[in-house]
């Protein structure tokens, strides 16, 4: 009979250490249901980027590209989230075409850099926005904002993606100032 009283006092106890831990996480708040004073990431949609622009966002994403040694696809999209100009270096990854128009999209779309999703993802547990239309949770692409308004995004995959984010930062610093 003693091993019953013992089994029974185990699992007495292991339903009050659970009834306080499920006590506690209702007691914390959801950081989602924070609500902002203020609007995030709410950059005014202005006039979209003209070709020559686009394609000289590429210049310098590809010769940054070029000067590290790293074969890139590049792509800058407007204000909608529509492709303007795209090149692929010669030997980037295949694969990376889609994804470099993808995350420029992305940044256009939602107006921030597409780092914002990846970290919600992996540092704070924001799978939902992996629900979210046309998201990507992979840093390289970057909203390009002038006199305050969106104007397009770039954005650049066939590296890391520490490697497509530097890239792309090169080119958009010629914008984003």
């Amino acid at each position: 009979m003693k091993p019953h009283r013992a089994i029974a006092a185990i699992l007495v106890a292991a339903l009050g250490i659970a009834g306080a831990a499920r006590a506690q996480a209702q007691q914390s708040p959801n950081p989602l249901d924070v609500v902002p004073d203020k609007m995030p990431f709410n950059v005014p949609y202005g006039a979209p980027i003209p070709l020559a622009r686009a394609q000289a966002l590429i210049a310098a994403a590809t010769a940054e590209a070029t000067r590290r040694g790293w074969a890139m696809n590049v792509a800058v999209v407007d204000s909608g989230g529509n492709l303007v100009a795209f090149a692929r270096m010669d030997g980037a990854q295949l694969a990376s075409i889609s994804i470099a128009e993808h995350k420029a999209r992305t940044a256009a779309r939602y107006r921030r850099p597409t780092r914002v999703f990846e970290d919600g993802v992996q540092k704070s547990g924001l799978i939902y926005s992996l629900t979210l239309d046309d998201v990507i949770a992979s840093r390289g692409g970057i909203p390009l904002v002038e006199d305050g308004k969106l104007i397009g995004a770039i954005g650049c995959s066939g590296g890391t993606g520490s490697q497509d984010e530097a890239t792309c930062t090169v080119a958009a610093a010629t914008i984003n100032k």
